[in-house]
């Protein structure tokens, strides 16, 4: 029987399972003797042994059966709980997830065995249960924009799959060289896909490339950083291949060495073996297409692995929209049809009202859809008390974490990458903002330190919080850690004011961690959160007070598709500027702006406010006039001018991505289709201001 068409529920299922295994083991740490909780506990584990067993994996079903075992005993009493059981327990969901993700992109669960822990489980069971011998297998999660997995599969031996292993086989036995190729780009290269390709073309004339990571489609599309990973059949010597590839320009550097183990000596090439190597090639084609469909299989299932889950109601809303436009279209073709009957009045108040009809129908599809998408940040949230548990005993801190606004909804190309981030920020607030159980005892606090993380709808925005009651940022810290890494110079910091110094926080590089550890002290921090929300169109900022604590604000778009922009004219060009950063508009004469340290500003209001003349930035001419138009923007605590030659109005557009030739381009967010199918570029607030 094929199984393969149930594959998608039991991922979707398992990782439902697995964060109710989760939530369930935490509850019952707080409540050991709780016998509802392990019933609940057995419950899940029993029908994830289940699934596992039903699918043929039967490493994931065997650790299920052991972790049930240990339940087992616990329900009939006759081990008791502990933290350091419940330590194996979390690592045994760790594995179980480890195996899910597997499944998730190879369709396989791989060949881990996690023996260290099924040893564990039986230690449990007979009685003992000591963590000194007991390697880790937790993954933590690092927020980086370095050290992807493509990344660190170019820099190690490539595990062929079988299909492409028996090619390299093949060829070896024919004599021919099998080499594994790394290249990698400079950091500030462009067009890197473009440069990947010469490459492949540059391959192609020396040999036949099997393999690759990442594959063909992700590397056409871009998605890969600094560096490529290529095996290669051929007739040429490594040094050839090196140099044809060094021959690319703004490639940093490329290594080759073989791709095998054990050197195959070649044969002389007699008739029948000529005739048995065509065959071979033959064989190794089909296998070698097996495999390229095998990958884009995978890959396939990978972008399928992204679904969301929607109540009926909101499908019946669709479906009943959906009705009323056929509705609406049969009354068009009426009053087309009905053109030459009746009077000219009749015709066009018919149509009006279509129209009208129409437009009300479109604006509440729209909204419809967009709940569609929607998904609770509780899909998010749900991972963290865990994490800030097994960080907690790490640090040996006692730490509780309090969440608030789970069912606040956001779209969900914003929840898939909104992930890290606020892991990063959590994991920040343990280590850095929260003193340790005796530090706060000495000086009067709760020795139990508290994070809060709050999320809660603000108009067109979501808003998520997180805080901590610790002893805050200081300032004085920050600025001379700047300093010293020379982020800054001392002439700069002279100039700063607080909240300015704060801000170096976000500064690449930046860390105050006196020694490195898995937790902090890498300088790869705060700069990859801020540039991941500023990459979704939100904006962070900070507040804190020492002694009392801090609080990270992340202010987040509701979606990615669709937002209410005003359309200004620059010249003969069309702009949009999203409309929930917009605070006013104003018209100014040209006597009013004044220079303040080589900056244009005006003053309004008794503000300050910064100029910036977007002509000058996206290089268009300007025409200097004594009336000139601005339009005030505000991010966080941030006000600037945006000079402007007219309005065109407020419109709903839909935002299209620039593409990856055009990605680079920092200040503008993307593209829209005016209804006259013209194009109009967004700006890029985040990045203006």
């Amino acid at each position: 029987m094929d199984m393969s068409q149930y594959l998608q529920i039991f991922i979707e299922e398992s990782n439902d399972h697995l964060q109710s295994l989760n939530e369930h083991l935490l509850n019952l740490e707080h409540t050991p003797d709780d016998e509802q909780i392990v019933n609940e506990i057995f419950r899940v584990a029993h029908t994830l042994k289940g699934m596992a067993g039903t699918m043929g994996f039967i490493k994931m079903q065997k650790l299920t059966h052991n972790v049930e075992n240990v339940l087992s005993d616990i329900r009939s009493g006759k081990i008791k709980v502990n933290s350091n059981m419940l330590d194996i327990l979390f690592q045994c969901l760790d594995a179980l997830e480890n195996y899910v993700e597997e499944i998730t992109v190879t369709g396989q669960e791989g060949n881990e065995e996690y023996k260290n822990l099924m040893d564990a489980l039986e230690r449990i069971m007979n009685g003992t249960t000591s963590l000194e011998e007991l390697p880790q297998v937790t993954q933590e999660v690092v927020v980086t924009d370095q050290n992807t997995s493509e990344d660190k599969a170019a820099c190690e031996f490539i595990q062929l799959p079988e299909a492409v292993a028996h090619i390299k086989n093949e060829a070896l036995k024919q004599g021919l060289n099998v080499y594994q190729i790394n290249i990698s780009f400079a950091e500030n290269c462009v067009l890197k896909s473009a440069r990947a390709f010469v490459i492949f073309k540059d391959l192609e004339t020396l040999g036949e490339m099997i393999y690759s990571i990442p594959d063909v489609q992700d590397i056409e599309e871009e998605k890969f950083d600094e560096s490529l990973a290529i095996v290669v059949i051929t007739q040429e010597e490594a040094e050839t291949i090196k140099k044809r590839m060094q021959d690319v320009m703004e490639v940093e550097e490329v290594t080759v060495y073989p791709h095998q183990e054990v050197s195959v000596e070649a044969t002389s090439n007699t008739s029948q073996e000529i005739k048995e190597s065509q065959e071979a090639e033959k064989v190794a084609k089909g296998d070698l297409q097996a495999a390229q469909n095998g990958q884009a299989a995978a890959a396939k299932q990978q972008v399928t692995n992204k679904s969301v889950r929607v109540s009926i109601e909101r499908l019946d809303n669709l479906m009943n929209l959906v009705s009323e436009l056929i509705i609406v279209k049969t009354q068009l073709d009426g009053a087309r049809s009905n053109v030459h009957e009746g009077t000219h009045e009749e015709n066009i108040t018919n149509y009006n009202d279509s129209i009208e009809y129409l437009e009300r129908i479109t604006e509440s599809l729209h909204q419809a859809v967009m709940k569609v998408r929607m998904v609770p940040v509780e899909t998010v949230f749900n991972r963290f008390p865990r994490m800030i548990r097994d960080v907690s005993r790490k640090l040996g801190k006692d730490i509780e974490l309090v969440m608030s606004g789970e069912e606040t909804e956001l779209d969900r190309t914003v929840i898939d990458e909104i992930g890290d981030p606020l892991i990063h920020l959590l994991r920040n607030a343990a280590d850095h903002g929260l003193e340790t159980t005796e530090e706060r005892r000495k000086i009067g606090k709760d020795p139990k330190g508290t994070i809060r993380l709050e999320a809660y709808q603000d108009g067109n925005s979501v808003v998520i919080q997180v805080s901590d009651d610790g002893k805050g940022i200081n300032a004085d810290k920050i600025l001379e850690s700047s300093i010293k890494k020379g982020i800054i110079t001392r002439e700069e910091a002279a100039s700063l004011s607080e909240q300015e110094i704060i801000e170096l926080l976000f500064k690449p590089g930046f860390s105050t961690a006196g020694e490195i550890t898995d937790l902090s002290g890498r300088g790869v921090g705060l700069d990859v959160v801020k540039s991941k929300i500023v990459a979704l169109g939100g904006h962070v900022e900070v507040k804190t007070e020492m002694g009392k604590g801090s609080q990270f604000i992340v202010r987040l778009p509701l979606t990615l598709a669709i937002i209410q922009a005003l359309m200004v004219k620059l010249g003969d060009e069309k702009y949009a500027i999203p409309l929930n950063n917009i605070q006013n508009i104003e018209d100014i004469h040209k006597e009013q702006i004044k220079f303040v340290q080589n900056q244009e500003v005006i003053v309004l209001r008794d503000e300050v406010i910064p100029i910036v003349r977007l002509h000058k930035l996206l290089d268009l001419e300007q025409e200097e006039r004594d009336l000139m138009m601005v339009v005030i923007v505000k991010k966080g605590e941030k006000q600037i001018g945006f000079m402007i030659d007219s309005l065109i109005g407020q419109q709903e557009i839909v935002i299209k991505p620039l593409g990856r030739y055009l990605s680079h381009i920092h200040m503008i967010a993307g593209a829209t289709i005016l209804g006259n199918g013209e194009v109009a570029l967004i700006l890029d607030v985040n990045t203006l201001v």
